[in-house]
């Protein structure tokens, strides 16, 4: 039987953590995904021309939302499970009645919970600077969650990995945010030339902003099914890693 009171307890106190830094937590990331849409969407998106019917401007906001989903929900899943390795209090977590389930669900629930709403609140300010329209709303929410919990699965598994403040960063820094900028945030990769294409196809985050884009604007430079499979499948991975680092104690009882 599942413990709800383990896992209300354990979202509500990463929950109060977030609400203590509003700051960092909520205003940073919004502020500096304003500047972009102030930078590349009134600024540069003024003089380039239509992408697909859709103006610069209106083009980039699933694509920064995206970025900001990803960072956030990395960022916020793994600081919360490594501060109680640092701590020491990770040794309370696994002696107590809360099984690996209701532990990930806390965490990770809170984690996406934390990145949704920052996700929104980047879509409402959006509107500030220019006009977007959304065709599937629903499938945007849908997205929304899927992503969120997926990649705060992955900063989950980060967390747990990291030996320092460091490495809870490098993957971030030096893996994620290159991707997301190779992804197709600020251009459709359908103005690559045909190799580079090709290419580009082998970066996952390609497969989330495009069924993201395509729930805005009912076009995608990917089949949305096809989006849709791969976010899932890796759901699925990071779910099998986390069951394995449980049952093994990787990295959490040494």
């Amino acid at each position: 039987m599942i413990n709800f009171y383990a896992i209300r307890a354990i979202y509500r106190f990463e929950m109060a953590r977030t609400f203590r830094t509003l700051t960092q937590s909520i205003a940073s990331p919004v502020l500096s995904t304003s500047l972009y849409f102030i930078v590349f969407g009134t600024a540069i998106g003024s003089r380039m021309g239509e992408i697909g019917g859709v103006s610069y401007g209106a083009f980039i906001i699933p694509g920064l939302i995206m970025m900001s989903l990803l960072n956030e929900s990395i960022s916020n899943a793994s600081f919360g499970i490594y501060l109680p390795k640092w701590t020491g209090t990770i040794y309370e977590l696994l002696s107590a009645p809360v099984s690996p389930v209701e532990a990930v669900v806390g965490y990770v629930g809170a984690a996406a919970t934390k990145s949704m709403m920052l996700g929104l609140l980047i879509l409402v300010t959006a509107r500030i600077f220019v006009p977007y329209h959304i065709e599937h709303p629903v499938w945007m929410v849908g997205f929304l969650v899927l992503t969120a919990v997926t990649f705060s699965l992955f900063g989950f598994i980060i967390g747990l990995w990291a030996d320092d403040f460091q490495k809870l960063q490098i993957i971030p820094l030096m893996v994620v945010t290159p991707l997301t900028f190779l992804g197709g945030a600020f251009y459709s990769i359908g103005m690559l030339p045909p190799i580079w294409q090709k290419i580009t196809l082998a970066n996952p985050v390609v497969y989330l902003i495009s069924g993201f884009r395509w729930s805005f604007y009912g076009q995608s430079d990917v089949n949305v099914v096809v989006s849709l499979g791969m976010t899932l499948v890796f759901l699925l991975v990071c779910l099998g890693i986390v069951a394995w680092i449980f049952r093994t104690g990787y990295k959490m009882k040494t």
